[in-house]
């Protein structure tokens, strides 16, 4: 062909590439480039060996687009002068494209996509991976191209000059041909590489000669197969593992082979890696396998909206089986409770998004209507057009009934079946927003019933709910239409009054509900019990101007009218939202002050009055805080009884006296005992002994050393266990003595049976004495009391020598008072350790 007719045949080259199918190679090649890593150009060639871009993937930077232009004409050179000299850039991999005359008129060249190259850092080669790629896509290019008509004139036939041989050379498969006798004729360069034999050895030989009996058995079996079918056949499929030990699955087919006459001549066998096969194939059965089993109703329709799939849980929701729907428009579920706007909304933002979630109503088919949550989804083909519709919905019946159920008890009281406290505080604050608009007043009565408690530990809290059920019927009964009544926790209840005229109206409901109370509650078993309730008022504006303050002032007044005696009620006053204030305050401090060990001890001395020597020490806290200074025991103690800090308090007092009273021993200073003060609440714990022991042993204190002054109150609760741990303690060789004698819970048949060696006469006794009768008298009767019993006494408070002398002259054994000493620091006492004899 001359210069001319190359010159048409790739003018014709750019007329036969449609532009569709020039946009389809360039989403081809931008895919392939972002997949795998690959800088790819595709050029045409003219006639004078120059060359012109058909097409490139995105993101090519003008480095790479000259190495590619530069490696292409080299190669381009050498193959039209022949030359035999290796190319200057061996990185750039590419393909030419020959015409069916056999000139180049194209070519494809693929390099390593580097984002920012070097310039004199070497190119990197392609790796097997890109090269396959790079071949599988020029091949299709070329495939394309040869199947075009590029010649605008006729040409003479021409033929393929290919062997056998070359033939099944060009496939990576497994090939090989047998004659009719069995004997391998001819067989492909991969067949070598799988058998790891070479064609020589191959070729003439029978499976017997290749293979072990069983397998050559097998092959010819399935040789047999496809000669008596006539046709192509599968004869095996398998997992093995290839040359490079991947495992892979192989599938081999075999078909008769047969000439012109019809007769046999051999059998051609070909294997080949079925495994995408294979993983489309498990992929298609799992999606089926998901599809069929899911939970969730599926359903598929074709563009125009018709039913093509369902699964069986859409039977099992809606009713309908496969038969009923298939063809049919899913407006057949339509529960006709939605407006046309809404599926106008739904199809809008379904065709732009591709996409829409919600919730619907729908109809079963025996015509029930129920809730679903669904999705919709468009599936596109590659030119974007819509195929199918897929719709995944789930029946919420269940869900939409226990959201009814837990609103119920988000508002409602389960018991009583009154309104709870969420409940009430956004009715309270309507109403307070109301009362503001009209300028009117409204109050609050906060309820709590006295004594509760010892219905639910005597006749159980099954009674006790009964009796609470009740009392809500009755307080409902009660009260006016427009009062609001509920349950806010436990024996609390609370109650709004709306548009109060003043006090006085105040004054007739919380009568009213009084009133309540007046009939006993009559239990199953003919029983009857009688409540008192407490109640607190606080009124709006006055008392608080929003719900918050409302509620919480009038929770302070019902406090205050259990202290004032119980089974009444009382008004808020400002002065109470103070004492809380500062109680919370104190609160929080109490806490902090553990942590940050702001407590400290300090001992005051006991005196012997025969000779007015030192006996021992009374360990005494203090507590200093940064923010609040200095504040008395006698207000936080009562606190941390209350709020349950005493026993990790008390356990701290004991330890820090212990510690400081082994200090003193190492010091060489003696002194009979410290004494220690311990709560009621810290001898109730079961293992209170056990702790005193563990601090014992962890100090290194001597039992000798030390003594622990217990109050009467401490009887009041399980006194048999009180008596015996009291004993475990004396057994140790801890000296006892009951504190505050008189002024509490007295029993003198407890008292003779506690293991104590000391009464402490309480100061409010020894205070007025001997000007007061009556104090003598109780001084002189604890006094002749604690001899009877065998017992030393010792008298708290002691500030003037009368008192002094009256104690000594009445036989009391020991004092303690600011007569003597105030309570002290520990480096301050030096002065009665020197008094001490046995020093």
């Amino acid at each position: 062909m001359d210069h001319k007719n190359i010159t048409q045949e790739i003018d014709m080259l750019k007329k036969a590439i449609s532009p569709a199918q020039l946009r389809e190679w360039q989403l081809e090649i931008n895919d392939i480039s972002a997949e795998f890593r690959l800088a790819i150009m595709f050029y045409q060639v003219n006639a004078e060996l120059s060359i012109e871009v058909i097409c490139t993937s995105q993101n090519i930077n003008k480095h790479t687009q000259q190495q590619h232009e530069s490696s292409l004409l080299q190669h381009l050179s050498v193959t039209h002068t022949h030359s035999l000299k290796s190319l200057e850039q061996p990185a750039v991999y590419l393909q030419l494209i020959r015409s069916s005359q056999g000139h180049i008129i194209g070519g494809i060249t693929f390099s390593v996509n580097i984002s920012k190259p070097a310039q004199t850092s070497p190119a990197q080669a392609l790796s097997a991976m890109q090269t396959r790629i790079a071949d599988m896509l020029s091949n299709a290019i070329r495939y394309y191209i040869n199947s075009l008509t590029l010649n605008a004139y006729p040409t003479e036939s021409v033929s393929l000059d290919v062997d056998l041989q070359s033939f099944i050379d060009a496939f990576e498969e497994h090939m090989w041909v047998k004659a009719a006798n069995g004997q391998y004729v001819a067989c492909n360069k991969s067949v070598e590489r799988a058998w790891r034999k070479s064609k020589d050895q191959i070729v003439g030989k029978t499976d017997f000669d290749l293979f072990d009996q069983r397998t050559a058995n097998e092959f010819i079996e399935s040789d047999k197969l496809a000669i008596s079918t006539g046709s192509t056949v599968v004869v095996s499929e398998c997992e093995e593992v290839d040359v490079n030990f991947n495992k892979v699955w192989l599938e081999t087919i075999k078909a008769p082979i047969c000439n012109a006459q019809g007769q046999l001549t051999g059998v051609i066998g070909m294997t080949r890696n079925i495994a995408k096969h294979k993983e489309a194939q498990e992929q298609l059965i799992l999606a089926a396998n998901v599809f069929q089993n899911a939970v969730e109703g599926v359903v598929i329709t074709d563009s125009d909206g018709n039913i093509t799939e369902i699964n069986q849980a859409f039977t099992d929701i809606t009713g309908y089986s496969r038969e009923e729907v298939l063809g049919q428009n899913p407006s057949m579920l339509s529960s006709g409770r939605h407006p046309k706007s809404f599926f106008e909304r739904l199809w809008n933002t379904l065709l732009v998004q591709g996409k829409w979630h919600g919730e619907i109503w729908n109809r079963r088919k025996h015509g029930a209507i129920f809730p679903q949550t669904i999705t919709i989804s468009a599936v596109f083909d590659k030119q974007n057009i819509i195929q199918y519709y897929v719709a995944v919905f789930a029946d919420i019946s269940a869900q939409k009934q226990n959201e009814e159920k837990l609103k119920n008890l988000a508002y409602f009281d389960p018991l009583t079946q009154l309104p709870n406290r969420m409940q009430f505080m956004s009715l309270l604050e309507q109403e307070v927003n109301h009362s503001q608009r009209a300028k009117k007043q409204l109050a609050i009565v906060f309820l709590d019933i006295d004594f509760f408690k010892q219905i639910n530990d005597s006749l159980g809290h099954v009674i006790g709910d009964e009796i609470l059920v009740e009392l809500a019927k009755r307080l409902s009964y009660a009260l006016a239409d427009f009062d609001v009544l509920a349950r806010l926790s436990g024996d609390e209840f609370v109650v709004m009054l709306p548009s109060i005229m003043g006090t006085d109206s105040v004054t007739s409901s919380v009568d009213r509900i009084r009133s309540v109370f007046e009939r006993p509650f009559i239990l199953d078993n003919a029983q009857s019990v009688r409540l008192t309730a407490s109640m607190g008022v606080a009124i709006f504006p006055s008392d608080g101007d929003d719900q918050d303050s409302l509620l919480r002032n009038a929770d302070a007044a019902m406090h205050r009218a259990k202290l004032n005696g119980r089974n009444n009620y009382a008004f808020y006053t400002e002065s109470m939202t103070k004492q809380a204030v500062e109680q919370l305050k104190l609160q929080t401090a109490l806490h902090q002050a553990l942590v940050n060990e702001d407590f400290y001890l300090v001992y005051q001395p006991k005196i012997q009055l025969t000779d007015l020597k030192p006996s021992g020490f009374e360990a005494l806290i203090r507590w200093c805080d940064p923010i609040l200074g200095q504040i008395s025991p006698a207000e936080f103690i009562p606190l941390a009884e209350k709020i349950g800090l005493i026993w990790d308090i008390g356990l701290w007092v004991l330890k820090t006296a212990c510690l400081q009273g082994v200090k003193w021993l190492i010091q060489g200073k003696t002194f009979e005992r410290i004494s220690v003060n311990v709560a009621s609440l810290q001898l109730q714990r079961n293992d209170f002994v056990d702790k005193v022991r563990s601090i014992l042993l962890e100090t290194g204190l001597p039992a000798k050393h030390l003594e622990l002054e217990v109050t009467e109150s401490c009887m009041m609760h399980d006194p048999d266990a009180i008596i015996r741990d009291l004993k475990l303690l004396g057994a140790m060789g801890i000296a006892l003595s009951i504190d505050d004698f008189g002024t509490g819970y007295s029993s003198l048949n407890y008292l003779k049976k506690l293991p104590i060696d000391k009464l402490k006469i309480d100061q409010s006794f020894v205070r007025d004495i001997p000007h007061d009768t009556n104090n003598t008298a109780i001084a002189k009767a604890v006094i002749a009391l604690g001899h009877a019993l065998n017992l030393q006494i010792i008298a708290e408070g002691v500030e003037t020598e009368e008192q002094a002398d009256f104690l000594r002259l009445n036989g009391c054994d020991l004092a303690q008072g600011y007569l003597y000493s105030k309570p002290q620091l520990p480096e301050e006492l030096n002065l009665f350790f020197s008094q001490n004899p046995s020093q």
